[in-house]
């Protein structure tokens, strides 16, 4: 009786637990290089690979949109971009408030330490 008592409550615990619906992505796309003149046309080729992004890549309505690495390979931009909805927005204000401090892996900024820490 216990048993099946203890099974009751985990199985309302789990139905009853809404999952959060948070959206992130992380898209890498290019631009050709060849054509660019100057800084202005550089802007609207930017401009534009990341409207085809937002419009070919995800099917949410991203309200963060954040470029996270770009590389120049030859004659192309290579833009890796980060792309989140308004669930999963909070979700990393929450992992940066929350989250572990990068590694040296990591591509953040380093972080800064006092006297009372000790050395690096």
């Amino acid at each position: 009786m216990r048993t099946m008592l203890a099974a009751l409550l985990g199985i309302a615990l789990v139905a009853a637990a809404a999952p959060a619906f948070a959206h992130v992505v992380e898209v890498t796309t290019a631009v050709s290089l060849a054509d660019v003149d100057d800084q202005e046309t550089l802007t609207a080729a930017i401009h534009a690979a990341v409207n085809e992004a937002i419009e070919g890549t995800v099917a949410f309505k991203p309200t963060l949109v954040a470029l996270t690495r770009a590389n120049v390979i030859g004659e192309r931009l290579y833009v890796r971009l980060l792309m989140a909805d308004a669930e999963g927005e909070e979700m990393l204000r929450d992992l940066v408030t929350d989250g572990p401090s990068a590694g040296p892996d990591d591509d953040a900024a380093p972080t800064q330490r006092t006297k009372s820490q000790g050395p690096i």
